[in-house]
């Protein structure tokens, strides 16, 4: 070890003595200040403009232009030059054989220059946690481990970069090639990963050797056990391969005695690495302060009760939309996208099966005139560069798995031992992966009997099949849309009530009833509510006379007439006033700062319903709608009168506007005639309520129901509209409801606590001084550095 010191001190002296190994460093320092300022002072001008701030630290190192996500790009530029003159020199100098006739060993000498490295990466690290401090003292809660975790990732990088380039340095005398070699080396490394991933033996390889990104999760916060024995490894396998190439001179050995070495340090290396990567063998530890970077407490509680195996079958349709997904080349990105699930269930097998089956025959009858499904697969295999005969043919495929359930898209099998089995689907979204939502109500399916919502039928209610705006298709059971109850972690059925509701419903809706209710289908649906069952009403304009009795007997009643919303003459005069006052002064002219646009921009009858304040006691996600002033759209709302005496706690959900709506009893006409609040009628101006929550305690439980005035708001139509300037979230009111309906069970649960680094210290001016301050005088301290030490040299 002392021989090794010496030889590290000495290369140390020799490195810091020349300008090279400072220019690097300041180089390094000015770059990572100037990108550092750069998200630093974006992050300042968003406080100053009083836009919200969260997650800073991760912003400021981990983010698209975060420090250590760009550093990260930038150091195989480094490396190179400072490694090129390691043994290069001694090559072409002679002095090696100084070493050789000195009783010093081939590994002394390799472990000595290295650990010269191993200081200077220590160094180019320290200028890093300058950075780090700076963020410390101005950012709020600053994620110290984060920031730890995320300089560990980066010098375990520098370290094996380094360990390449003392191996490249050992092949030639030539520092300029062992430069370039160490680049070419490098971006092997980097593109490895994407060579043959088509082949199951080859991307184990190839993908465990890509040292691109390798070191992005523990600049995330997560340190993983295989990425650290991953740069071990890199750098043991470039070491040892240093050492047998200066025994090799040394000795003079034959190339076939050191070329089989060679093989066999290197399969040593990939034995290792195969190992580290087995699930089983893989430790973590999230040093982020909300557990961001794993998996939810919800959804590991879940994945803990899945005992014994569990199997996850990809079926990939090649004429598929989603097919790139599943493909061999893209498959250990997609079994990354289950790897937090992987990690705390490391019996998760993945399997993939390939077929083909027509599911849409006239989009390929127009994009591949007169071919049939063979050809079209043979062309779209040729020109994707596949093995056509890997697709299963629609027979095989049917005998296997039935899917045409499920439309033929890609789609996931997720099978425990004991037989319990679901489907894990893709989504016509942005995103179209499902997020750990999704994938955690599927495996919760496996673990546990989910709720079961039948929709009531037989008395013209609104239908859960029909895919029309006004059906109910799209919220219910439509497999594509990532918020469907069925993918949430719902089953839905259609129930009748001329029999007993089945003790597997959970919740019961009843949606826009046309027909009245039989005797014995009301005793039928008296006996559900006896016996504690959650149910949903959903009223409509024009069925009051037809649900009341389904209401009444809650204590609620829907209003006759409809709710409306209009701005009058009188409330356009008192806006206009108010916008007086929201004015500045350009040249003497007063200029309304307030968008001017129609008071009435839709019919009257289109209600937007605020969430109330007391929306909170029913679920966390109406009481974000609430803060974030979210609405619900109900194009036609009755309005809703409660009473507390029927033995039900009551809470107000959705209320209609304060200032300008009213119950009208009058027009019915709202696209030719013109509503005006009439007194004499009873028309008043007011907050109505437009759903209500109830909850009573029956059989030990607590009994849940939901009842609105309009079922429009959970239409197709509804909640796929858009229109400019409303904030509406009917799909935000359907998960919120049902997730309270199912007891909290379903939608899956995957809030984290609030992050608290939302704040800086400094403002606009001050990052002007700390810009000047990180790009100008810390790199000019060590220019200065580097002068003291050349001066000192030079009078010595």
């Amino acid at each position: 070890m002392k021989i090794i010191r010496k030889i590290a001190l000495t290369e140390l002296q020799t490195l810091f003595y020349s300008p090279v190994a400072w220019l690097i460093l300041i180089v390094f320092t000015f770059i990572a200040a100037m990108t550092f300022t750069d998200v630093f002072g974006a992050f300042v001008l968003s406080q100053d403009l009083n836009y919200g701030q969260t997650n800073i630290t991760l912003g400021l190192l981990a983010g698209m232009r975060g420090l250590f996500t760009n550093m990260q790009g930038y150091l195989y530029l480094y490396i190179p030059l400072l490694t090129m003159s390691l043994m290069s020199r001694e090559l072409s100098s002679g002095s090696i054989n100084l070493l050789y006739s000195s009783p010093v060993k081939n590994s002394q000498i390799i472990l000595g220059k290295y650990l010269s490295m191993l200081v200077y990466g220590l160094a180019m690290v320290l200028v890093l946690f300058v950075f780090v401090l700076v963020a410390a003292f101005t950012v709020k809660d600053f994620g110290f481990p984060v920031a730890l975790s995320g300089l560990m990732g980066l010098y375990l990088l520098i370290c094996a970069y380094a360990a390449i380039g003392l191996f490249m340095s050992s092949l030639t005398s030539y520092q300029v090639v062992a430069a370039i070699g160490t680049l070419a080396v490098l971006a092997l490394l980097n593109l490895v990963g994407q060579l043959g991933q088509e082949y199951d033996f080859v991307r184990e390889i190839t993908y465990w050797l890509a040292i691109g990104g390798r070191a992005n999760e523990s600049i995330g916060g997560l340190i993983c056990s295989e990425d650290i024995l991953y740069f071990l490894i890199v750098s043991g396998l470039f070491l040892a391969l240093s050492i047998l190439r200066l025994k090799a001179i040394r000795q003079k050995s034959r190339w076939q005695v050191s070329f089989t070495k060679y093989i066999g340090v290197f399969a040593l290396a990939m034995l290792l690495g195969y190992v580290s990567s087995r699930p089983r063998l893989m430790a973590f530890y999230d040093a982020t302060r909300t557990k961001q970077q794993t998996l939810t407490p919800n959804s590991q509680d879940i994945i803990k009760r899945a005992d014994g195996g569990l199997t996850m079958t990809s079926y990939v349709n090649i004429l598929d939309d989603n097919l790139w997904s599943g493909l061999p080349t893209n498959r250990k990105n997609d079994i990354n996208r289950f790897r937090q699930y992987v990690r705390f269930k490391p019996e998760i097998k993945m399997k993939y099966v390939y077929y083909y089956t027509n599911a849409r025959p006239e989009y390929y009858a127009r994009l591949y005139p007169g071919l049939s499904d063979e050809r079209i697969v043979g062309r779209i295999s040729k020109s994707s560069d596949l093995d056509s005969t890997m697709f299963m043919p629609p027979e095989a495929i049917n005998k296997m798995i039935d899917l045409a359930p499920e439309s033929f898209r890609l789609v996931r099998l997720l099978e425990r031992e004991n037989g319990q089995k679901t489907f894990l689907r893709m989504f016509d979204d942005m995103i179209r992966y499902p997020n750990e939502t999704e994938i955690s109500a599927a495996f919760k399916r496996v673990v546990m009997e989910l709720p079961v919502i039948g929709f009531v039928t037989g008395h013209g209610e609104r239908d859960i099949n029909n895919d029309g705006d006004r059906g109910y298709f799209r919220f219910s059971q439509d497999k594509p849309y990532r918020y469907s109850l069925i993918n949430q972690g719902f089953d839905c059925e259609e129930i009748r009530l001329d029999a007993e509701v089945p003790a597997r419903v959970n919740i019961l809706v009843i949606a826009d009833v046309r027909t009245p209710i039989s005797p014995a289908d009301q005793a039928n649906l008296d006996a559900y509510i006896a016996r504690g069952g959650n149910l949903v009403i959903l009223g409509e304009t024009r069925r009051q006379e037809v649900m009341n009795p389904l209401a009444e007997r809650f204590g609620v009643k829907f209003m006759p007439g409809q709710l409306v919303r209009y701005v009058d003459e009188k409330a356009e005069k008192e806006e206009a006033a108010a916008a007086s006052v929201n004015s500045v002064s350009v040249n003497g002219v007063a200029i309304s700062t307030v968008r001017q646009r129609s008071k009435n921009p839709f019919q009257a009858d289109f209600i937007q319903s605020r969430v109330t304040d007391r929306a909170k006691e029913v679920s966390y996600v109406h009481e974000g709608m609430h803060n974030r002033g979210l609405v619900v759209t109900m194009p036609g709302s009755v309005g809703l009168t409660y009473e507390t005496d029927k033995g039900y706690n009551v809470i107000p959900l959705l209320v209609s506007d304060t200032l300008h709506s009213w119950n009208e009893l009058e027009t019915t006409n709202f696209i030719d005639d013109t509503v005006r609040v009439n007194p004499a009628i009873g028309e008043v101006k007011a907050s109505y309520p437009t759903a209500l929550a109830l909850t009573r305690q029956v059989n030990g439980r607590e009994q849940r129901i939901l009842i609105t005035g309009d079922a429009d708001c959970l239409s197709n139509g509804e909640i796929s509209m858009q229109r400019a300037g409303v904030p509406a979230a009917n799909y935000n009111l359907i998960m919120g409801a049902f997730f309270w309906m199912s007891n909290n069970e379903v939608p899956i649960d995957v809030r984290r606590p609030p992050l608290t680094d939302n704040e800086l210290f400094i403002s606009g001016p001050t990052t002007k001084l700390v810009k000047y301050l990180l790009m100008g005088l810390f790199p000019l301290l060590l220019l200065a550095g580097c002068l003291l030490i050349w001066l000192r040299r030079r009078g010595r």
